[in-house]
C-alpha cells in the first residue's frame, strides 16, 4: 500500500496544521490524564512495552488505538520520531478514528 495515500496521513496533516497534534510519549500522556486530548494514537510499530503503558493510562480516561501507519510513516509530521500521537480536537479526532 502506497502510506502517501492512505487516508488517515492526510487526517493526521490536516491535525498538525490546525495545531491540534501531539506526538511524544510523555507529552501525550500528561495531555490525556489531564482530559486535554480526544483520541491517542499510537503507531504500528509501538513497542509491546509502549502500546501497554499507553493503553493502561489512558484506561477509562480517553480511547488509546493503534493506527495501521508506522513511525517512518509519520516522519514528516514531526521533527523526530515518534511512536505516540494524541489528536486533541474532538471533531478532528472522530476523523481519524474513521479510518482506523
Amino acid at each position: 500500500m502506497n502510506n502517501d495515500q492512505h487516508p488517515l496521513l492526510g487526517a493526521l496533516g490536516l491535525c498538525r496544521k490546525a495545531g491540534k497534534l501531539l506526538h511524544g510519549y510523555d507529552r501525550v500522556q500528561e495531555n490525556a490524564l489531564r482530559g486535554k486530548v480526544a483520541l491517542v494514537l499510537l503507531t504500528s510499530d509501538a513497542s509491546d512495552r509502549t502500546v501497554s503503558h499507553m493503553k493502561d493510562a489512558c484506561e477509562d480516561i480517553v480511547a488509546c488505538e493503534q493506527m495501521p501507519l508506522t513511525s517512518a510513516d509519520l516522519a514528516m509530521l514531526t521533527p523526530k520520531p515518534a511512536a505516540v500521537f494524541g489528536v486533541t480536537d474532538e471533531h478532528l479526532a472522530q476523523l481519524c478514528a474513521k479510518y482506523l
